[in-house]
Protein backbone atom coordinates (compact mmCIF):
# COMPACT_ATOMS: atom_id res chain seq x y z
CA UNK A 1 0.00 0.00 0.00
CA UNK A 2 2.86 2.40 0.78
CA UNK A 3 4.31 1.97 -2.73
CA UNK A 4 0.87 2.49 -4.26
CA UNK A 5 0.36 5.74 -2.33
CA UNK A 6 3.83 6.95 -3.32
CA UNK A 7 2.96 6.28 -6.96
CA UNK A 8 -0.14 8.45 -6.61
CA UNK A 9 1.87 11.18 -4.90
CA UNK A 10 4.47 10.96 -7.69
CA UNK A 11 1.77 11.26 -10.35
CA UNK A 12 0.00 14.25 -8.79
CA UNK A 13 3.16 16.17 -7.91
CA UNK A 14 4.59 15.47 -11.38
CA UNK A 15 1.36 16.80 -12.92
CA UNK A 16 1.61 19.98 -10.83
CA UNK A 17 5.29 20.33 -11.75
CA UNK A 18 4.46 20.11 -15.45
CA UNK A 19 1.64 22.67 -15.24
CA UNK A 20 3.65 25.14 -13.15
CA UNK A 21 6.70 24.68 -15.38
CA UNK A 22 4.68 25.46 -18.51
CA UNK A 23 3.37 28.63 -16.86
CA UNK A 24 6.85 29.74 -15.70
CA UNK A 25 8.73 28.94 -18.89
CA UNK A 26 5.93 30.33 -21.04
CA UNK A 27 5.92 33.68 -19.24
CA UNK A 28 9.74 33.78 -19.24
CA UNK A 29 9.97 33.14 -22.99
CA UNK A 30 7.20 35.65 -23.66
CA UNK A 31 8.91 38.48 -21.79
CA UNK A 32 12.26 37.78 -23.48
CA UNK A 33 10.43 37.92 -26.81
CA UNK A 34 8.55 41.07 -25.77
CA UNK A 35 11.72 42.87 -24.67
CA UNK A 36 13.35 42.14 -28.02
CA UNK A 37 10.37 43.39 -30.04
CA UNK A 38 9.77 46.71 -28.31
CA UNK A 39 10.00 49.79 -30.50
CA UNK A 40 10.47 53.43 -29.53
CA UNK A 41 7.20 55.09 -28.50
CA UNK A 42 5.49 56.95 -31.30
CA UNK A 43 3.60 59.57 -29.27
CA UNK A 44 5.68 62.39 -27.74
CA UNK A 45 3.43 62.29 -24.68
CA UNK A 46 4.40 58.66 -24.07
CA UNK A 47 8.09 59.53 -24.28
CA UNK A 48 7.55 62.31 -21.75
CA UNK A 49 5.82 59.82 -19.42
CA UNK A 50 8.98 57.71 -19.49
CA UNK A 51 7.88 54.96 -21.89
CA UNK A 52 11.04 53.09 -22.93
CA UNK A 53 9.43 50.91 -25.61
CA UNK A 54 6.07 49.66 -26.81
CA UNK A 55 4.46 46.92 -28.85
CA UNK A 56 1.05 46.46 -30.42
CA UNK A 57 -0.12 42.85 -30.78
CA UNK A 58 -3.25 40.90 -31.60
CA UNK A 59 -4.35 37.71 -29.86
CA UNK A 60 -7.50 35.96 -28.75
CA UNK A 61 -9.86 38.26 -30.62
CA UNK A 62 -8.47 41.50 -29.25
CA UNK A 63 -5.64 44.04 -29.51
CA UNK A 64 -2.99 44.64 -26.84
CA UNK A 65 -0.75 47.66 -26.33
CA UNK A 66 2.27 46.85 -24.15
CA UNK A 67 4.48 49.66 -22.82
CA UNK A 68 7.68 49.33 -20.83
CA UNK A 69 8.83 51.88 -18.23
CA UNK A 70 12.37 51.31 -17.00
CA UNK A 71 11.83 53.24 -13.75
CA UNK A 72 8.08 53.75 -13.64
CA UNK A 73 5.93 56.49 -15.15
CA UNK A 74 6.99 60.11 -14.79
CA UNK A 75 4.63 62.70 -13.31
CA UNK A 76 2.07 60.18 -12.03
CA UNK A 77 1.89 57.66 -9.20
CA UNK A 78 2.80 54.04 -9.79
CA UNK A 79 -0.30 51.89 -9.78
CA UNK A 80 -1.02 49.75 -6.73
CA UNK A 81 -2.35 47.01 -9.02
CA UNK A 82 0.98 45.43 -9.98
CA UNK A 83 1.15 41.79 -11.02
CA UNK A 84 4.29 40.02 -9.80
CA UNK A 85 5.48 37.06 -11.86
CA UNK A 86 6.88 34.84 -9.15
CA UNK A 87 4.46 32.11 -8.08
CA UNK A 88 4.91 30.24 -11.36
CA UNK A 89 8.60 29.88 -10.48
CA UNK A 90 8.02 29.03 -6.83
CA UNK A 91 5.37 26.40 -7.62
CA UNK A 92 7.63 24.79 -10.23
CA UNK A 93 10.54 24.53 -7.78
CA UNK A 94 8.46 23.34 -4.83
CA UNK A 95 6.79 20.62 -6.89
CA UNK A 96 10.17 19.65 -8.34
CA UNK A 97 11.63 19.28 -4.87
CA UNK A 98 8.57 17.21 -3.95
CA UNK A 99 9.29 14.86 -6.85
CA UNK A 100 12.95 14.68 -5.85
CA UNK A 101 11.95 13.63 -2.34
CA UNK A 102 9.35 11.09 -3.49
CA UNK A 103 11.47 9.39 -6.15
CA UNK A 104 15.09 9.86 -5.10
CA UNK A 105 14.99 10.28 -1.32
CA UNK A 106 12.23 7.83 -0.42
CA UNK A 107 13.54 5.52 -3.16
CA UNK A 108 17.22 6.18 -2.49
CA UNK A 109 18.28 2.54 -2.52
CA UNK A 110 16.68 2.05 -5.93
CA UNK A 111 17.17 5.32 -7.81
CA UNK A 112 19.79 7.40 -6.00
CA UNK A 113 22.45 4.94 -4.90
CA UNK A 114 24.45 2.73 -7.24
CA UNK A 115 26.83 0.67 -5.15
CA UNK A 116 29.01 -0.07 -8.16
CA UNK A 117 29.65 3.69 -8.34
CA UNK A 118 29.88 4.49 -4.61
CA UNK A 119 28.55 2.42 -1.68
CA UNK A 120 26.68 5.23 0.07
CA UNK A 121 24.31 4.94 3.00
CA UNK A 122 20.85 6.42 2.51
CA UNK A 123 21.44 9.40 4.90
CA UNK A 124 24.77 10.16 3.23
CA UNK A 125 23.25 10.03 -0.25
CA UNK A 126 20.38 12.34 0.71
CA UNK A 127 22.81 14.70 2.45
CA UNK A 128 24.96 14.93 -0.68
CA UNK A 129 21.82 15.50 -2.75
CA UNK A 130 20.73 18.45 -0.62
CA UNK A 131 24.26 19.87 -0.34
CA UNK A 132 24.73 19.79 -4.12
CA UNK A 133 21.60 21.84 -4.69
CA UNK A 134 22.34 24.40 -1.98
CA UNK A 135 26.06 24.79 -2.66
CA UNK A 136 25.35 25.12 -6.38
CA UNK A 137 23.47 28.34 -5.66
CA UNK A 138 26.16 29.66 -3.32
CA UNK A 139 28.93 29.13 -5.91
CA UNK A 140 26.83 30.46 -8.80
CA UNK A 141 25.78 33.60 -6.93
CA UNK A 142 29.34 34.26 -5.85
CA UNK A 143 30.60 33.91 -9.41
CA UNK A 144 27.94 36.33 -10.64
CA UNK A 145 29.08 38.91 -8.10
CA UNK A 146 32.81 38.39 -8.70
CA UNK A 147 32.47 38.61 -12.50
CA UNK A 148 29.92 41.42 -12.60
CA UNK A 149 29.90 43.27 -15.96
CA UNK A 150 32.09 40.54 -17.53
CA UNK A 151 29.24 38.59 -19.05
CA UNK A 152 31.14 36.51 -21.62
CA UNK A 153 33.73 35.34 -19.10
CA UNK A 154 30.97 34.63 -16.57
CA UNK A 155 29.08 32.50 -19.11
CA UNK A 156 32.20 30.44 -19.86
CA UNK A 157 33.04 29.95 -16.18
CA UNK A 158 29.45 28.93 -15.39
CA UNK A 159 29.46 26.35 -18.17
CA UNK A 160 32.71 24.85 -16.84
CA UNK A 161 31.25 24.86 -13.33
CA UNK A 162 28.09 23.00 -14.37
CA UNK A 163 30.10 20.43 -16.35
CA UNK A 164 32.42 19.90 -13.36
CA UNK A 165 29.41 19.34 -11.07
CA UNK A 166 27.98 16.89 -13.59
CA UNK A 167 31.26 14.93 -13.68
CA UNK A 168 31.46 14.88 -9.88
CA UNK A 169 27.88 13.62 -9.51
CA UNK A 170 28.61 10.76 -11.91
CA UNK A 171 31.33 9.65 -9.47
CA UNK A 172 28.82 9.55 -6.59
CA UNK A 173 25.26 8.70 -7.69
CA UNK A 174 23.58 6.39 -10.14
CA UNK A 175 23.77 7.84 -13.68
CA UNK A 176 20.05 8.65 -13.74
CA UNK A 177 20.29 10.44 -10.39
CA UNK A 178 23.41 12.31 -11.49
CA UNK A 179 21.59 13.67 -14.54
CA UNK A 180 18.55 14.62 -12.47
CA UNK A 181 20.61 16.44 -9.84
CA UNK A 182 22.25 18.64 -12.46
CA UNK A 183 18.73 19.63 -13.50
CA UNK A 184 17.65 20.15 -9.89
CA UNK A 185 20.66 22.39 -9.28
CA UNK A 186 19.99 24.45 -12.42
CA UNK A 187 16.31 24.73 -11.53
CA UNK A 188 17.29 25.94 -8.07
CA UNK A 189 19.59 28.58 -9.57
CA UNK A 190 16.68 29.76 -11.71
CA UNK A 191 14.17 30.04 -8.88
CA UNK A 192 16.75 31.56 -6.53
CA UNK A 193 17.47 34.20 -9.18
CA UNK A 194 13.79 35.08 -9.01
CA UNK A 195 13.45 34.92 -5.22
CA UNK A 196 16.84 36.34 -4.18
CA UNK A 197 17.70 38.84 -6.93
CA UNK A 198 14.92 39.72 -9.36
CA UNK A 199 11.95 40.15 -7.00
CA UNK A 200 13.91 41.91 -4.18
CA UNK A 201 15.42 44.28 -6.75
CA UNK A 202 11.99 45.07 -8.15
CA UNK A 203 10.63 45.66 -4.66
CA UNK A 204 13.42 48.16 -3.92
CA UNK A 205 12.71 50.06 -7.13
CA UNK A 206 8.97 50.12 -6.42
CA UNK A 207 9.59 51.40 -2.89
CA UNK A 208 11.89 54.16 -4.18
CA UNK A 209 9.37 55.25 -6.80
CA UNK A 210 6.53 55.39 -4.28
CA UNK A 211 8.72 57.33 -1.86
CA UNK A 212 9.41 59.92 -4.55
CA UNK A 213 13.12 59.01 -4.73
CA UNK A 214 15.08 58.56 -7.97
CA UNK A 215 15.15 54.78 -8.55
CA UNK A 216 18.48 53.00 -8.59
CA UNK A 217 18.91 51.36 -12.04
CA UNK A 218 21.34 48.68 -10.77
CA UNK A 219 18.69 46.24 -9.47
CA UNK A 220 17.08 46.37 -12.89
CA UNK A 221 20.36 45.59 -14.62
CA UNK A 222 21.11 42.68 -12.30
CA UNK A 223 17.57 41.39 -12.60
CA UNK A 224 17.80 41.43 -16.39
CA UNK A 225 21.16 39.59 -16.25
CA UNK A 226 19.80 36.85 -13.99
CA UNK A 227 16.67 36.63 -16.13
CA UNK A 228 18.84 36.09 -19.22
CA UNK A 229 20.70 33.33 -17.37
CA UNK A 230 17.38 31.68 -16.65
CA UNK A 231 16.40 31.63 -20.30
CA UNK A 232 19.65 29.84 -21.21
CA UNK A 233 19.23 27.33 -18.36
CA UNK A 234 15.74 26.45 -19.56
CA UNK A 235 16.49 24.11 -22.48
CA UNK A 236 19.04 21.98 -20.59
CA UNK A 237 16.64 21.68 -17.66
CA UNK A 238 13.81 20.59 -19.96
CA UNK A 239 16.08 18.02 -21.57
CA UNK A 240 17.04 16.61 -18.19
CA UNK A 241 13.36 16.46 -17.19
CA UNK A 242 12.56 14.13 -20.09
CA UNK A 243 15.89 12.25 -20.19
CA UNK A 244 14.81 9.62 -17.64
CA UNK A 245 12.69 8.13 -20.47
CA UNK A 246 15.84 7.68 -22.58
CA UNK A 247 18.46 5.78 -20.58
CA UNK A 248 20.90 5.61 -23.50
CA UNK A 249 21.77 9.24 -22.67
CA UNK A 250 22.72 9.08 -19.02
CA UNK A 251 23.72 5.42 -18.73
CA UNK A 252 26.71 5.86 -21.02
CA UNK A 253 30.03 5.71 -19.15
CA UNK A 254 30.66 9.29 -20.27
CA UNK A 255 27.13 10.43 -19.43
CA UNK A 256 28.40 13.66 -17.91
CA UNK A 257 30.05 14.52 -21.25
CA UNK A 258 26.84 13.66 -23.11
CA UNK A 259 25.01 16.11 -20.87
CA UNK A 260 27.64 18.80 -21.51
CA UNK A 261 27.23 18.40 -25.28
CA UNK A 262 23.43 18.55 -25.08
CA UNK A 263 23.56 21.60 -22.79
CA UNK A 264 25.87 23.40 -25.23
CA UNK A 265 23.54 22.55 -28.11
CA UNK A 266 20.64 23.97 -26.08
CA UNK A 267 22.55 27.18 -25.45
CA UNK A 268 23.25 27.55 -29.19
CA UNK A 269 19.57 27.05 -30.04
CA UNK A 270 18.40 29.54 -27.41
CA UNK A 271 21.02 32.08 -28.50
CA UNK A 272 19.81 31.76 -32.09
CA UNK A 273 16.24 32.63 -31.12
CA UNK A 274 17.25 35.43 -28.75
CA UNK A 275 19.25 37.06 -31.55
CA UNK A 276 16.53 36.36 -34.10
CA UNK A 277 14.05 38.28 -31.94
CA UNK A 278 16.43 41.23 -32.21
CA UNK A 279 16.52 40.96 -36.01
CA UNK A 280 19.95 39.29 -36.07
CA UNK A 281 20.20 35.95 -37.91
CA UNK A 282 23.11 33.59 -37.23
CA UNK A 283 22.22 30.27 -38.90
CA UNK A 284 25.53 28.73 -37.83
CA UNK A 285 24.15 28.48 -34.28
CA UNK A 286 21.38 25.92 -35.01
CA UNK A 287 23.71 24.15 -37.46
CA UNK A 288 26.32 23.82 -34.73
CA UNK A 289 23.64 22.54 -32.33
CA UNK A 290 22.56 19.91 -34.87
CA UNK A 291 26.18 18.89 -35.42
CA UNK A 292 26.72 18.46 -31.68
CA UNK A 293 23.55 16.37 -31.30
CA UNK A 294 24.45 14.26 -34.33
CA UNK A 295 27.90 13.61 -32.87
CA UNK A 296 26.32 12.62 -29.54
CA UNK A 297 23.91 10.30 -31.34
CA UNK A 298 26.74 8.62 -33.21
CA UNK A 299 28.80 8.21 -30.06
CA UNK A 300 25.88 6.68 -28.15
CA UNK A 301 24.92 4.19 -30.86
CA UNK A 302 25.07 0.63 -29.43
CA UNK A 303 27.90 -1.50 -30.77
CA UNK A 304 26.91 -4.93 -32.09
CA UNK A 305 28.16 -7.95 -30.14
CA UNK A 306 31.34 -9.29 -31.83
CA UNK A 307 30.91 -12.82 -33.23
CA UNK A 308 33.57 -14.21 -30.90
CA UNK A 309 31.91 -12.67 -27.85
CA UNK A 310 28.57 -14.12 -28.95
CA UNK A 311 30.06 -17.58 -29.29
CA UNK A 312 31.64 -17.34 -25.85
CA UNK A 313 28.40 -16.11 -24.28
CA UNK A 314 26.33 -18.80 -26.01
CA UNK A 315 28.41 -21.87 -26.93
CA UNK A 316 27.29 -23.89 -29.93
CA UNK A 317 24.17 -25.91 -29.27
CA UNK A 318 22.95 -23.67 -26.44
CA UNK A 319 19.30 -22.64 -26.57
CA UNK A 320 19.38 -18.81 -26.31
CA UNK A 321 15.95 -18.69 -24.66
CA UNK A 322 16.92 -21.28 -22.06
CA UNK A 323 20.18 -19.46 -21.31
CA UNK A 324 18.25 -16.23 -20.79
CA UNK A 325 15.73 -17.55 -18.26
CA UNK A 326 17.93 -17.71 -15.12
CA UNK A 327 19.23 -14.20 -15.87
CA UNK A 328 15.69 -12.80 -16.22
CA UNK A 329 14.61 -14.57 -13.03
CA UNK A 330 17.61 -13.32 -11.08
CA UNK A 331 17.72 -9.72 -12.28
CA UNK A 332 14.39 -8.65 -13.83
CA UNK A 333 11.29 -10.40 -12.52
CA UNK A 334 11.42 -8.89 -9.03
CA UNK A 335 10.26 -5.61 -10.62
CA UNK A 336 8.80 -6.67 -13.97
CA UNK A 337 6.04 -8.92 -12.68
CA UNK A 338 2.30 -8.63 -12.27
CA UNK A 339 2.96 -8.32 -8.52
CA UNK A 340 6.52 -7.03 -8.01
CA UNK A 341 8.45 -8.24 -4.98
CA UNK A 342 11.04 -5.45 -5.15
CA UNK A 343 10.46 -2.86 -2.42
CA UNK A 344 9.10 0.43 -3.74
CA UNK A 345 7.20 -0.99 -6.71
CA UNK A 346 3.42 -1.39 -6.61
CA UNK A 347 3.24 -2.34 -10.29
CA UNK A 348 5.76 -3.25 -13.00
CA UNK A 349 7.68 -0.21 -14.34
CA UNK A 350 5.95 1.15 -17.47
CA UNK A 351 3.67 -1.89 -17.37
CA UNK A 352 6.43 -4.14 -18.72
CA UNK A 353 6.19 -7.74 -17.47
CA UNK A 354 8.89 -10.34 -18.22
CA UNK A 355 7.54 -13.46 -16.53
CA UNK A 356 6.90 -15.49 -19.66
CA UNK A 357 8.91 -16.19 -22.80
CA UNK A 358 6.24 -14.47 -24.88
CA UNK A 359 6.58 -11.31 -22.79
CA UNK A 360 10.37 -11.47 -23.10
CA UNK A 361 10.16 -11.75 -26.90
CA UNK A 362 7.67 -8.88 -26.99
CA UNK A 363 10.10 -6.58 -25.16
CA UNK A 364 13.30 -8.06 -26.60
CA UNK A 365 14.60 -4.83 -28.16
CA UNK A 366 14.10 -2.85 -24.96
CA UNK A 367 15.66 -5.62 -22.82
CA UNK A 368 18.72 -5.65 -25.07
CA UNK A 369 19.07 -1.85 -25.12
CA UNK A 370 18.66 -1.25 -21.39
CA UNK A 371 20.91 -4.14 -20.35
CA UNK A 372 23.64 -3.16 -22.84
CA UNK A 373 23.51 0.47 -21.71
CA UNK A 374 23.72 -0.72 -18.06
CA UNK A 375 20.55 1.18 -17.20
CA UNK A 376 19.04 -2.10 -16.09
CA UNK A 377 18.95 -3.44 -13.49
CA UNK A 378 18.40 -0.04 -11.85
CA UNK A 379 21.46 0.82 -9.81
CA UNK A 380 22.62 -2.72 -10.63
CA UNK A 381 20.93 -3.72 -7.37
CA UNK A 382 21.12 -7.39 -8.30
CA UNK A 383 24.74 -7.30 -9.44
CA UNK A 384 24.38 -8.32 -13.08
CA UNK A 385 27.79 -9.34 -14.46
CA UNK A 386 29.34 -8.50 -17.83
CA UNK A 387 29.09 -12.17 -18.80
CA UNK A 388 25.35 -12.11 -18.11
CA UNK A 389 24.99 -8.95 -20.18
CA UNK A 390 26.82 -10.71 -23.01
CA UNK A 391 24.33 -13.60 -22.80
CA UNK A 392 21.43 -11.12 -23.13
CA UNK A 393 23.10 -9.50 -26.17
CA UNK A 394 23.75 -12.90 -27.77
CA UNK A 395 20.14 -13.97 -27.11
CA UNK A 396 18.84 -10.84 -28.80
CA UNK A 397 21.22 -11.29 -31.77
CA UNK A 398 19.97 -14.89 -32.20
CA UNK A 399 16.29 -13.92 -32.34
CA UNK A 400 14.66 -14.19 -35.79
CA UNK A 401 13.94 -10.82 -37.37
Amino acid sequence: MESYLLDWANLLVRWLHLIAGIAWIGSSFYFVWLDNHLTAPVRPADRERGVHGELWSVHGGGFYHSQKFLTGPRGEPLTEDLHWFKWEAYATWLSGMGMLAIVYWFGATTYLIDRSVMPLTVPAAIGISIATILLGWVVYDRLCRLLRNRDTLLAAVLFVFVVAVSWALFQVFSPRAAFLHVGAMLGTLMVANVAMVIIPGQRRVVAQIRAGQPPDPEPGRQGKLRSSHNTYFTLPVLFIMISNHYPFTYSHRFGWLVLAVVMLAGVFVRQFFVLRHKGISKPWLPLAACALLAAAGAALAPAPLPPRAASVALPAGTDPMAALQPIIERHCVACHAAQPTQAGFAQPPKGVMLQTREQQRQHAAKISETVASRYMPIGNLTGMTDDERAVVAAWYAALPR
